[in-house]
């Protein structure tokens, strides 16, 4: 692994932890605004999918130490799951098809399936009050502003990163 990969999956991960407290500073919501998803989204693009899973499974298993956001039970397994299933995504697809729409529109909806996936595991374990598609099913309406938000600057924020020379070469 290279070493230039690990520093930038060490600073996905804490663009993962800081972004939510700032959004909890503020009282913006982070279960609206999905702060977290975002870093590890593009660690997939940059990373690939091995280590995008990775800063996906370590985001939120870290915020939830440090900060007890998210919630350690039930709620950190399952968004392990579900961010795993985002940098995996994402990595996988964009690296097959270069294409920034299809990776993350794919990412999205696997993710959720992950996180039932999560919170399977999560009923059989640690919390068997949780049904899985009902919890997942509860948040996606209120993450809508998040998905939109992702919908609208991630593709924005990739394009210029891999169109910008200098960038591109320093994180490649």
């Amino acid at each position: 692994m290279k070493a230039k990969k690990l520093v930038l999956s060490g600073l996905f991960v804490a663009f993962g932890v800081i972004l939510p407290m700032i959004f909890h500073i503020f009282n913006m919501g982070g279960s609206v605004f999905l702060p977290m998803h975002i870093p590890v989204l593009m660690a997939g693009y940059f990373l690939g999918p091995a280590l995008g899973a990775a800063v996906g499974i370590i985001t939120p298993i870290l915020s939830g130490l440090l900060t007890s956001m998210p919630p350690l039970v039930p709620v950190m397994p399952i968004m392990a799951f579900e961010l795993c299933g985002y940098g995996l995504v994402t990595g996988l697809v964009f690296s097959k098809t270069n294409k920034v729409y299809i990776s993350l529109i794919c990412a999205m909806v696997v993710g959720r399936l992950f996180a039932i996936a999560g919170a399977f595991v999560v009923s059989l374990t640690l919390a068997p009050q949780v049904s899985p598609i009902t919890y997942v099913a509860s948040g996606l309406f209120p993450a809508i502003p998040g998905m939109i938000i992702q919908l609208i600057f991630i593709p924005i924020l990739i394009n210029f990163l891999l169109n910008n020379k200098e960038i591109a070469k320093a994180i490649s």
